[in-house]
Parts: structure tokens; C-alpha cells; sequence
């Protein structure tokens, strides 16, 4: 059998299953399991597979028909232009994160910031830290992950994307931190569970294979938002950023919060490229 016939076959059967991007997902995969790069498909279009190679795209496309995610199955996903390794334990980098990178770059640009000091809290895969400090050559980090599966692909990222030298990573239960050991921090970023556990909208398959405690949060979702703002806002220097993650329904509530800190001298709720509200800042 040719590449092309189980190309062809992979994109039609994801597309029988009602897969949005049928015809992406399926490169990516068979790709991955013949161990080429997506665009490496189209050159070797006509090429004969082995036995062992159509064995191996058949089982890719079997995990992904069960609902397992590309990236848990190829190992990988782009962010901010960055490819981040993952997999089971940690959860899959979103594009609506993406904000909070860009939103530390511009805050550090616009104040012409040296040597930022930068917190990422609960920082999973690290993306977000470590996509502001690769883009920031004299920027620092400090990583905290209480996870083991997590701080696995945190400390492979770092590494990866050479900068460990820049970045301190911690084993820990962000509310276990003693803030007074931390120092101050020009940016504080953070992508906590904002989900309320009882949410139905949350989609079975994200459900059944990304891990509940990067999602889900007590008090509808707000707990950890709420709790790790209060705590950590005081180590920002003055008119230093603290930007969050949030759900779209969270806005008001949470621009109630952090004004209510008496920290911040303005405090905005920022929207993502779908217009939904997204992100909470503060500046001190």
C-alpha cells in the first residue's frame, strides 16, 4: 500500500467520525508515526509503506478515533511559535494562552523592562513562562508545577528550549510557597484551573484524558484565581503586571477581586481573538 492510499483513507475516515480538521490531524499523525515531517507527506506521496509502517499508522489513527488527543499522541504542540513537549499528566497548551505571552511581551517593550523577573504559577507544560523568557533574552523565571507528570514536561521543555539557566522550576504546591522566600517579580502570570467542576460544557474527551486538576477549580471555578491573586500580588514591584487566565463568564467577578485587593492602579479585563472575555490584569 502507498502513503497515499492510507493519507487518503486516514482523512476519510476522521472525516466520517465528524473531525473538524479532518485533513490536518490526519497529517500530523501519519507523519508522526513514519517519523517525517508533516510537508515530508506530499514527497513521498507514491511511495510504497512497509508492513510495519502501515501497522503503525493504523494504530495513530486508532487512539485519535477513541479520542485521544493529536498532541498526547505525536508528543508535541505548537505554542507562540514554539514547539512544547507533552503528553499524558499535563494539560495541552491552548492558542487563547497564547495572550498572556503576548501580553508580557508588550507590558515589558512599552516599560522598556531589564532583566524582568518573571512568576508563572501552576505552570504545567510551561508554556507560558517559558515563551516569554526565550522571547526575552535577560529575562529570568521562576516555574512552580505541583505535579509530578507536569514538572516532568515543564523541566523537558526548559531544557529544549535552552534556558534552563534562566529559569528556576519548583516541585510545589503553589499555596505551600513561602512568599517571603520568592522576592518581588515585575510580571506574575498564571493559568490555574478556572473550571467549575459541575461545568457541563466541558467536552467529554478533554474530560477523559487531560488531567482534572489543571482544569477544575472549587467555588465554581474561581478558588485558585482568586486565592493565588491575593497571595502573590504583593511580591510585584511597583507597576508590576499580574495577568490570569480565566473563563469567559469570569470577567466581571474577577475585575471585582483584584480591585478589591487595593493593590492595582488600573485593572482591565482583556478579551481574546473570539471577543470573549479571557484574561484578568492588574498593574500595580
Amino acid at each position: 500500500m502507498k502513503l497515499k492510499e492510507v493519507l487518503d483513507k486516514s482523512i476519510q475516515f476522521f472525516k466520517d467520525k465528524k473531525f473538524e480538521s479532518a485533513r490536518l490531524e490526519a497529517e500530523l499523525l501519519i507523519a508522526h508515526a513514519l517519523k517525517l515531517e508533516r510537508m515530508q507527506l506530499y514527497l513521498k506521496y507514491d511511495s510504497p509503506l512497509t508492513e510495519k509502517e502501515i501497522s503503525d499508522c493504523r494504530e495513530v489513527v486508532k487512539r485519535r478515533s477513541l479520542g485521544e488527543p493529536v498532541a498526547y499522541i505525536t508528543e508535541d504542540k505548537g505554542f507562540y511559535g514554539l514547539e512544547f513537549h507533552v503528553g499524558p499528566g499535563v494539560l495541552i497548551p491552548r492558542p487563547e494562552t497564547e495572550l498572556l505571552v503576548e501580553m508580557a511581551l508588550d507590558f515589558i517593550k512599552n516599560k522598556k523592562l531589564e532583566a524582568p523577573r518573571i512568576l508563572d504559577l501552576g505552570a504545567g507544560s510551561g508554556c507560558v513562562g517559558l515563551a516569554v523568557v526565550k522571547n526575552v533574552l535577560d529575562a529570568t523565571l521562576v516555574s512552580v508545577e505541583r505535579s509530578d507528570a507536569a514538572f516532568a514536561f515543564l523541566k523537558k521543555n526548559a531544557e529544549a528550549l535552552k534556558v534552563s539557566d534562566r529559569a528556576e522550576l519548583l516541585l510545589k504546591n503553589v499555596n505551600d510557597l513561602k512568599v517571603s522566600d520568592l522576592g518581588n517579580f515585575d510580571i506574575i502570570l498564571s493559568n490555574p484551573p478556572y473550571i467549575a467542576v459541575d461545568d457541563p460544557q466541558t467536552e467529554a474527551m478533554v474530560k477523559k484524558f487531560e488531567p482534572s486538576e489543571a482544569l477544575f477549580a472549587e467555588q465554581q471555578g474561581y478558588q485558585l484565581l482568586t486565592e493565588w491573586s491575593k497571595i502573590f500580588a504583593p511580591t510585584l514591584k511597583p507597576a508590576g503586571l499580574m495577568a490570569f487566565e480565566m473563563g469567559y463568564q469570569q470577567g466581571e467577578q474577577m475585575k471585582k477581586h483584584f480591585q478589591s485587593l487595593d493593590l492595582f492602579s488600573t485593572v482591565q479585563v482583556v478579551k481574546d481573538l473570539s471577543g470573549l472575555d479571557r484574561v484578568i490584569k492588574g498593574v500595580r
